[in-house]
């Protein structure tokens, strides 16, 4: 197990590098000064050259990069001050450190992915299997034309329409808002409680049938039927041998689903109008703010990593065969 998880960081951390770099160079490859976009309208050439010279974006671009790659690790000065470890650089825009932009912006985006992860796995697989088990009956066709509804809802569609009944027209909740775990847990869940529904909803759709499919092929394989026929009880052999053998194809995609889910959470900052690392990252897009763009995807991608890899471990507890591997 401890090689394999080293052997996933290190593939990790490569990744990492080529998507910094990858991000890095296209950026140049766009036709625009970022130091102009930086002066704003009244901008004057000596105020455009103290600009380049304090954003550090007046050396070659190869130069710029390891500036940029080394600055992660041992921090960096910049004319403006000391930006220590981890730096991502500063922002073109506003000239704020980007690691304390991300920093104060992630905690919003890890609550509704990791909210939104719990709650569809949770809704999803639990009523997989209730469906699984309950086979052919009004039960299971119910858990199954109602999968199939949600699963042709869209984040946006669905976002005013619970918005609508829950908060505008009823009163039962009240609008989204992110309030930090650590001043107030309770409030903190009942904010985020409408974004984390309707991100889950489309997911949990997927997994409830993808949970059924694969119970219902589990229960018919000798192995489950042997595990009858020694006279064990139909609750043990449905957890012990069935249930456990379902949640390997369930856990793979669940690690391709994660991108996916963090793409959703984008979307949902959105909807809701909760600033997180999604209208972040789209807001520094539009303004050509390529240290905040960088910042923001190596965030990201290093989050969706940590996430895959923490699937992995989950995979190989589940599957003895990737330990041996």
């Amino acid at each position: 197990m401890t090689r394999f998880l080293i052997r996933r960081s290190l593939g990790a951390a490569l990744i990492l590098v080529l998507i910094s770099a990858f991000t890095f160079f296209a950026y140049f490859a766009v036709p625009a000064d970022p130091a102009l976009l930086a002066c704003g309208k009244n901008c004057t050439p000596d105020a455009l050259e103290v600009i380049r010279q304090n954003l550090g974006i007046d050396d070659p671009v190869i130069v710029q990069y390891w500036n940029f790659a080394s600055g992660v690790f041992l921090g960096r000065d910049f004319s403006v001050g000391h930006c220590p470890a981890p730096c991502l650089g500063i922002s073109f825009n506003d000239q704020q450190l980007i690691w304390d932009t991300i920093v104060d912006r992630f905690p919003l985006t890890l609550s509704l992915t990791i909210g939104g992860l719990i709650i569809f796995t949770t809704l999803g697989i639990g009523a997989g299997m209730i469906a699984a088990r309950n086979k052919g009956n009004a039960l299971d066709k119910t858990f199954t034309s109602t999968s199939l509804v949600a699963s042709s809802m869209q984040i946006y569609f669905l976002g005013p329409v619970v918005m609508g009944l829950l908060v505008w027209s009823t009163g039962w909740l009240n609008e989204p808002k992110y309030i930090p775990f650590t001043e107030d847990p309770l409030s903190w869940a009942g904010g985020l409680l409408i974004p984390w529904f309707v991100m889950s909803l489309i997911f949990t759709a997927q997994y409830t049938r993808m949970s059924r499919a694969t119970l219902i092929e589990q229960l018919q394989e000798e192995h489950v039927r042997t595990a009858r026929a020694k006279g064990m009880t139909s609750k043990y052999v449905f957890f012990r041998y069935a249930w456990r053998g379902s949640l390997i194809p369930i856990v793979t995609i669940l690690g391709i689903d994660l991108s996916g889910l963090l793409s959703g959470a984008v979307v949902t900052e959105f909807t809701f109008s909760l600033a997180g690392l999604g209208r972040l990252a789209v807001q520094s897009v539009v303004n050509r703010d390529l240290p905040m763009t960088m910042g923001v995807m190596l965030v990201g991608a290093a989050f969706i990593l940590i996430l895959n890899i923490i699937v992995d471990a989950l995979y190989a507890a589940i599957d003895p065969r990737v330990r041996l591997a």
